[in-house]
């Protein structure tokens, strides 16, 4: 696909002042931090002192490598400082109401990072937070992994409007993102899953309204051979997520026909990439002879985090006040 270029005027902020769901985010939007995310991403100097003196709580109560390096790197080299608070046990809202926490962090920080289970605990730290809120993952949406796999597509083919995108396995909360962000930038997303394991109604419904409204499509089966055909890039991820644990022997054999092989990228377009939003359990969702194929880009994936979390980070903590 060839690269396009477009004289439009558009905004130099966003049209939020939290990112808490895919919905949220408009198409300018996206505009916006993916050509930000090119330029920190070509010369890092330039914003080397972007952040200088903010400060970033970032609340988890999953485990983290990707997130949490990228996020506390990014702040970093910015000039500001992240403080990690690990929730895990106890999690968020049980030894503190969210209420208060948020109105806490916002007297000292200046921004709030936090990845959690409930997508409610997100959505309850904004509502009581006068600084930024970043969704760093809940159960119901993966925004910031999203970003920077729709930008990693963008540097790869120039244009996203048009391409197909085929996800393969579980309904989850990065298939919830990829939907609604593939749809808003005027992309094809094929979903296929085990039958009970589609994404939600509501996030698809969503999806497909917003497809109807950019000229981009949306589409489950429950065949992975259908959602690959001609697709331009194959996305998989782990079949148990985080919390799921005491279902992984169950998935395990419901999931198998959805491993993503050799044959299976056959299927798509001759010069379809690989994707995943790693950790990887190689052997289960996806071969080794795939995910170490020339056409994964999963490292550039889990690289452009780093940019596209910069770009996001400068666009709602730059002018934050704590």
């Amino acid at each position: 696909m060839a690269v396009m270029t477009t004289t439009i005027k558009r905004p130099e902020t966003l049209s939020v002042q939290d990112l808490l769901a895919d919905p949220d985010l408009t198409h300018d939007d996206l505009t916006l931090l993916f050509d930000l995310a090119e330029r920190v991403k070509a010369r890092p100097g330039k914003y080397a002192h972007a952040l200088r003196g903010k400060q970033l709580a970032m609340i988890f109560e999953k485990p983290s490598l990707r997130t949490r390096t990228t996020f506390e790197v990014g702040v970093t080299s910015m000039g500001g400082f992240a403080v990690y608070l690990e929730h895990a046990k106890p999690r968020l809202g049980e030894r503190e109401a969210v209420k208060d926490i948020a109105r806490n962090l916002e007297r000292w920080v200046h921004g709030i990072v936090a990845r959690t289970f409930a997508h409610e605990s997100v959505l309850e730290l904004a509502t009581n937070a006068s600084i930024p809120v970043i969704n760093a993952l809940t159960d119901l949406y993966h925004p910031c992994q999203a970003l920077a796999d729709y930008f990693t597509l963008r540097e790869k083919f120039g244009v996203l409007k048009g391409m197909k995108l085929a996800f393969v396995g579980d309904g989850n909360n990065v298939c919830h993102s990829l939907m609604i962000l593939g749809a808003k930038l005027g992309a094809s997303v094929r979903v296929a899953t085990p039958p009970g394991y589609e994404p939600k109604p509501e996030v698809l419904e969503a999806a497909r309204t917003i497809a109807g409204e950019t000229g981009g499509g949306v589409e489950t089966s429950h065949d992975p051979m259908l959602a690959v055909a001609g697709a331009h890039a194959v996305y998989t991820d782990v079949w148990t997520s985080m919390g799921q644990e005491y279902t992984a022997h169950l998935r395990n054999q419901v999931f198998a026909p959805y491993r993503v092989t050799k044959d299976l990228m056959a299927a798509a377009d001759s010069g379809a990439l690989f994707m995943h939003c790693l950790p990887a359990h190689r052997g289960q969702e996806v071969t080794d002879e795939v995910i170490d194929s020339p056409q994964s880009v999963v490292y550039d994936q889990a690289e452009n985090r780093l940019h596209a979390q910069k770009a996001l980070m400068i666009l709602l903590m730059q002018d934050a006040r704590a």
